[in-house]
Formats: C-alpha cells, sequence, structure tokens
C-alpha cells in the first residue's frame, strides 16, 4: 500500500506511524494543506523499474586527478598545495526526466572521500525515464545536523562531525602549503554551518544532455578542487589558510565549492 492510497484512507494521524519523515518532507508536513503533503511524496508511487542510477564522482584537479600526499598542485594565484584528505556531502538527490517532471529519488547525505574509492560511486533507485537535469545539494539538510551524531555515513568517526550546535562539516580540504602562515604550512578548511545567516548548503543542477543530445547512466561527475579557491570569491592561502568554524569564510569557500561539479 502505497503513502498516499494510505493518508486517503486513515487520513493525516497515519503521518504519525511514518514518523520520522525525510528531513526535506518536513515543510510539507508542518503545513495544513493536505495537498502540499502530496505534492512533495508524489514520487513515492514512481516505484523504480529500471536499473539503477549510477553517480561517479571523480575528484580532479583542473584536468588531473587528485592524487593525495604525493602531488604538488597549484592554485590560481600560484600557490603551491598539497592535499591529504578531500571530502563532502552530498544529498538530497532528485532528477529532472522527460515528461515526468521532477522526482527526489533520495534525501540521504553520502559522505564522498577520495581515500575510500568505495564512497565516490553511488547506486540509486531509479524509477526509469530519460533524465535532463540532476540536482543535488553538496551539504545537508539542518534535521540531520540537530539529530547529533549519528552512523554510517554520518558517523563522527569519518572526521565530519563538528557539535550538536555546528552540525557536521560539509566539505573538506586538508593539506599544506609553502603559502600558510599557519603552523607547519597548514591547509585546513572545514565548512559547514546550518543556522540562519551561515548556511553552507549549496544546491548544484547539472544538465546530463550536454553536447551529445542523449544522458548517459552511470553519469560520470568531476570535482575540481581548484574551484573551492576562485570561482565566485578569490581566496588565497596566504590570507585564510585555515577555517575551523562557520561564519563568512566559510560561506565563501561554500560559495566557491558549488561550482566545482561538472558533467563529463
Amino acid at each position: 500500500m502505497t503513502f498516499r492510497v494510505l493518508l486517503s484512507l486513515v487520513g493525516v494521524p497515519a503521518l504519525l506511524l511514518l514518523w520520522p519523515p525525510a528531513p526535506r518532507l518536513l515543510p510539507a508536513l508542518y503545513g495544513s494543506p493536505v495537498s502540499a503533503l502530496a505534492s512533495s511524496v508524489a514520487a513515492w508511487d514512481d516505484k523504480p523499474t529500471g536499473p539503477n542510477l549510477i553517480l561517479r564522482f571523480h575528484n580532479k584537479v583542473g584536468a588531473e586527478p587528485l592524487v593525495l600526499f604525493d602531488q604538488t598542485y597549484q592554485d590560481g594565484f600560484g600557490e603551491p598545495f598539497v592535499v591529504t584528505k578531500f571530502k563532502y556531502y552530498i544529498s538530497g538527490i532528485r532528477v529532472e526526466r522527460k515528461g515526468k517532471g521532477d522526482t527526489l529519488l533520495v534525501d540521504r547525505p553520502y559522505l564522498i572521500d577520495q581515500a575510500d574509492s568505495t564512497t565516490q560511486t553511488l547506486a540509486i533507485p531509479y524509477p526509469g525515464g530519460e533524465a535532463e537535469v540532476l540536482t543535488f545539494y553538496i551539504g545537508m539538510d539542518s534535521i540531520w545536523n540537530t539529530y547529533g551524531a549519528q552512523s554510517g555515513s554520518l558517523d563522527p568517526l569519518n572526521g565530519m562531525f563538528w557539535t550538536w550546535n555546528t552540525g557536521y562539516i560539509y566539505g573538506k580540504l586538508e593539506g599544506a602549503s609553502d603559502s600558510s602562515h599557519a603552523p607547519e604550512h597548514l591547509l585546513n578548511w572545514d565548512i559547514g554551518g546550518y543556522h540562519p545567516g551561515q548556511n553552507a548548503e549549496r544546491r548544484v543542477s547539472l544538465l546530463l544532455k550536454q553536447g551529445t543530445g542523449t544522458w548517459q547512466n552511470p553519469i560520470v561527475i568531476d570535482a575540481d578542487v581548484l574551484a573551492w579557491f576562485n570561482t565566485q570569491h578569490p581566496l588565497r592561502i596566504a590570507v585564510s589558510p585555515v577555517c575551523h568554524q562557520p561564519g563568512p569564510l566559510a560561506m565563501s569557500v561554500a560559495d566557491n565549492y558549488a561550482r566545482m561539479f561538472s558533467v563529463e
């Protein structure tokens, strides 16, 4: 029995049987019109009928594959740097399908970790049809943060959790640079924050057809580390080698890294 049928039979109190809801459904659940709720869960009736949607993330520095520890790179300001850790969360994965509109595939956060190749390929249940636009968030909804420490990709042992008050680190770039004035020439940008005015979650939208006129599954997504330094905001290692808390610098880095993704 689908959620929509259950709702029609027993009414809104049936929601209590399904609590807690997915975080991005909360605005609809708290609103009074049942139509808003039905709209939010419409995709639940569209059950997967085809193969999974496969997302493969290739982390790069410009045109080069990202190599941890052993490769020295250079940002757009001529500053050398070495990367020792590179991680980020994506969540709220949606597609726009030809003739089907926008569909939420999965809300939960996934951790992409350069040090663990098993995290770089995601298999998402897919209802079929031709996908035209892929959308996701880098970071996560505030509700995931306020749940506190969790398990799986949200386990604090992944090194991506601050505290209950500041929540999760959405993106981590760690390494060293001769341009850094921090101790041991540290480069460490931990980006997060979910409170009003400090929200580092960013929406990413990617066209899937590109120049070929058709979409491909698997979808291969490049993530360019250089975008962290200079897309919307010019950020020099020599000026800001360390970011460990929500605030203006984290917001600027988040604006930049939202532009690091492209489809191969």
